[in-house]
């Protein structure tokens, strides 16, 4: 019997062949982008230096909302990492899905990333 792999197995080898192309610099980080049944994270990412410039997530205390693992709760973690870039002087970013589909959370969080005035 032949058996699937796990979801989660698929998506890595996916990442990994993103990532083969893909890196942040101190000038434009990337935008990682994690995704769990519960929650979302992100994170802007200077690989160069390997340093996690800024993160948010859903499980800051500055986000209230009431379930964490909707559409509503990403854009609202996009709008809050597009803040914090800004914040320390990003406006451009390279965009890392994950190995996630761009649909869903992760455009949402993008889409709102993008609306709050950072560039990719």
């Amino acid at each position: 019997m032949i058996t699937k792999p796990d979801k989660n197995v698929v998506r890595k080898r996916r990442h990994s062949r993103v990532r083969r192309n893909l890196s942040g610099t101190s000038a434009r980080p990337r935008l990682n982008v994690y995704r769990s049944n519960k929650h979302i994270y992100a994170q802007l990412i200077d690989d160069i230096n390997g340093v996690t410039v800024a993160s948010a997530s859903t499980k800051d205390k500055e986000l209230n909302v009431e379930s964490a693992g909707n559409v509503e709760a990403a854009k609202q973690v996009g709008e809050l990492i597009a803040k914090r870039a800004q914040d320390n002087g990003f406006k451009s970013v390279v965009f890392d899905r994950g190995g996630y589909l761009y649909h869903g959370r992760v455009k949402a969080l993008a889409e709102a990333a993008r609306e709050a005035g950072l560039e990719f």
